[in-house]
């Protein structure tokens, strides 16, 4: 057997951008829970041509929105996609799910989950969970927002939502888009709508946010009671009056009521052309998480790195700053990405699926398991998890719920680097069927402090070694 650690692709220590390189994700939108900081993404995946070969993302197949969690910001738990629109959706009525926005409320003294998505540009439909990752259901069984709704008859583009739920506890939903022919400076075509109590109706007439050089992506975020409405300018590229916002960049406007009367400022984030040299669309959501602000984008950085920057965008994340009088500054986009916020605590249960950078593994849901697992597992791959905080004691044993399969394996422990400092083994029996999760158990022996963490994976090559559920650390 030969063994050669494989390459990160994308996401590469120590950096924090893109937040995952097993899968794309793009449209992102966050949901603070708990402890957690949720994003929801349109599900971007490769299209083909005839031939085989990755063509240009039309947009039209995605019917889905992937998941990703995290605590700390840096390692993000995969949860997977929710099928949304089409036959084995819960949406049946659309045909595609584009750019969503998730919102939580308690109802009744309950806590419900929201997510509405956009039915390609021609409607907004919305589903319910009690729980940020589902199952989610389709509560009302129709769009919620179509041209018919009061207020939107000529929006080119009905779609891009985004939701605040005030202090008060009332509803609003933000959308729209599109350039009416020649209409490049006032494009008229964003909208505000109060939402139902029950936030899945909508009340009243949608109203124009008058915002310069309109394209897409609402956004909206309240602080110290200012309501920041934010979006992405369009490309046109002839002359614009002075303050008007660049091409394909993120600006915002600023109101004292969720419904306006709307004031435009300025740009806050340039076209992912700028920092990353590869240019398309931009899209972002603006949260707060433990007292910080931060802003989620996208940006075709995986795909790029993959050499197959057609279109296929990756979530990234920065820290975002206001000013004393309200202002934002401008948002340096980068690889490095934000801080890691906590430790991560190796004495508690991980799912495998929670990762901070890996090579070559992919992501599936186990139905035999319930759950998600680390898949595709081959000679070479590996997992990085940042600033695992084993104590001063340290951890003396290691163990993992692995499904084994034919190739069998090992685990190599590894802190720092993938070929860094060794601090145990765990041998994986092969299994000629794949069989149910078995726990299996190591010691260890110098994991103290807080170190990154590497679960490198070898075995014969060509061969499927195992699947991954779960790990934890004992002291």
């Amino acid at each position: 057997m030969t063994f050669q650690l494989n390459q990160a692709i994308g996401k590469v220590p120590p950096n924090g951008n893109p937040l995952v390189a097993n899968r794309y994700g793009a449209d992102p939108y966050a949901l603070v829970f708990g402890d957690r900081v949720y994003l929801y993404m349109t599900h971007d995946a490769l299209e083909y041509d005839g031939s085989g070969a990755v063509k240009e993302n039309t947009y039209s197949s995605i019917n889905k929105i992937a998941v990703i969690s995290s605590s700390d910001l840096v390692n993000w738990t995969d949860h997977g996609e929710i099928a949304v629109a089409g036959p084995d959706g819960a949406a049946k009525w659309a045909t595609q799910s584009w750019a969503p926005a998730a919102v939580h409320k308690v109802m009744e003294g309950k806590d419900k989950f929201f997510l509405y998505f956009a039915n390609n540009a021609s409607g907004i439909g919305v589903l319910t969970s009690d729980s940020p990752v589902g199952p989610w259901v389709d509560p009302i069984g129709e769009a919620l927002i179509l041209r018919s709704t009061p207020g939107v008859e000529d929006v080119t583009w009905l779609f891009d939502p985004a939701v605040l739920v005030d202090d008060d506890g009332k509803g609003y939903i933000y959308f729209g888009g599109g350039v009416p022919e020649g209409e490049y400076a006032e494009p008229g075509t964003a909208r505000v709508m109060m939402l139902g109590d029950d936030m899945t109706s909508v009340v009243g007439t949608a109203e124009v946010v008058p915002a310069p050089f309109m394209f897409e992506d609402a956004g909206i975020h309240k602080r110290e009671g200012v309501y920041y409405y934010t979006y992405c300018s369009n490309f046109y590229d002839g002359e614009r009056p002075e303050g008007s916002p660049p091409a394909g960049e993120i600006a915002y406007m600023t109101s004292d009521k969720p419904m306006g009367p709307w004031t435009y400022h300025e740009t806050i984030l340039k076209n992912p052309g700028h920092f990353f040299g590869v240019s398309g669309n931009n899209h972002h959501a603006i949260f707060q998480f433990h007292d910080e602000w931060y802003i989620a984008y996208h940006a075709q950085t995986l795909s790029k790195a993959q050499g197959i920057a057609n279109g296929y965008r990756s979530t990234h994340l920065g820290r975002l700053f206001h000013n004393e009088d309200g202002s934002i500054q401008d948002v340096e986009a980068d690889y490095k990405g934000v801080q890691q916020i906590q430790p991560l605590n190796p004495y508690q249960r991980v799912p495998a699926v929670t990762i901070g950078w890996s090579a070559g593994i992919m992501t599936e849901f186990e139905a035999d398991a319930g759950e998600r697992l680390v898949t595709d597992i081959d000679n070479g791959d590996w997992i990085g998890i940042s600033g695992v905080d084993f104590g001063s004691n340290g951890a003396v044993a290691f163990s993992a719920s692995i499904i084994s399969l034919e190739g069998g394996g090992t685990i190599e422990l590894h802190l720092d680097d993938p070929a860094g400092l060794l601090i145990g083994k765990l041998p994986v029996p092969a299994a000629n069927v794949p069989v149910n999760p078995m726990e299996l158990k190591t010691e260890v022996a110098g994991a103290r402090g807080t170190r990154d963490l590497y679960l490198v994976f070898t075995g014969n090559t060509g061969t499927p070694l195992f699947k991954l559920v779960s790990w934890q650390f004992m002291q």
